[in-house]
């Protein structure tokens, strides 16, 4: 059956993806739906939403209490043990807890090293919430299926960057299951990774950009076989 979109300015797969005669559409515009893009900013994650459980974070993290709050709801014990695994991997926090307050809303309470009273996300530093953003992301339940990190390295330790580099790597599905991909600056992050998964965007002469594995450069490769870093080959010249 043909069809006719009465405005040629909107895309037609919106249109025909709530039809339910376009069942391949319908999934497409699905899957196109569920790309994230984050890029946190702790100033974001401080602000107060109101009493609204989100399942998923959005791009600045400022709903990370409200998606605390889902996950709490949907499975309290399941939470619990996010947060604790999530804990160990925050330097200086002992404990991470859940508190509901009066007027429904869900806050957390970071425990850490030499203080004896627990912080609210609000007053934790800028380093510390966006680790717990991108861990908690690392731990949805309904995955977005194809996921974008904008330069995690900003406002983080170098020191963070290699195991928040081998988390994101376990937290990557299979086939479509669940994609990620993360643009960096850091070669702390990329030393976490092998050739295959490092890609670098070159800017040729006519001002395209095409990217490149890092794995196709075979001194590199030979370099990097011998026991070099990939991440101290980038950051030394040898490729990008």
């Amino acid at each position: 059956m043909n069809v006719e979109l009465a405005d040629t300015r909107k895309l037609g797969i919106v249109t025909l993806g709530a039809m339910k005669q376009y069942s391949r559409i319908e999934m497409f515009l699905g899957f196109l739906r569920s790309w994230y893009l984050c890029y946190f900013t702790p100033d974001a994650a401080r602000q107060i939403q109101t009493a609204a459980p989100a399942q998923h974070l959005n791009r600045t993290g400022s709903n990370l209490n409200n998606v605390a709050q889902y996950m709490y709801r949907e499975n309290p014990a399941e939470f619990k043990k996010i947060l604790a695994d999530i804990q160990t991997k925050i330097p200086n926090i002992t404990k991470i807890e859940p508190v509901k307050l009066q007027n429904g809303q869900m806050v957390l309470e970071f425990w850490q090293d030499g203080f004896e009273e627990p912080f609210f996300s609000q007053r934790m530093s800028d380093g510390t919430l966006k680790l717990f953003a991108y861990y908690l992301l690392l731990h949805e339940r309904n995955p977005r299926q194809l996921v974008f990190v904008e330069e995690p390295e900003n406002g983080l330790y170098h020191q963070y960057m290699a195991k928040l580099a081998v988390e994101m790597k376990k937290s990557a599905g299979s086939g479509y299951g669940k994609q990620l991909f993360v643009t960096t600056h850091s070669p702390f992050f990329v030393n976490a990774l092998s050739l295959e998964e490092v890609w670098v965007l070159e800017k040729q002469e006519d001002g395209f950009s095409v990217a490149k594995q890092a794995s196709s450069h075979e001194f590199v490769k030979e370099l990097a076989n011998e026991g070099a870093m990939v991440g101290d080959l980038w950051y030394s010249e040898y490729f990008g």
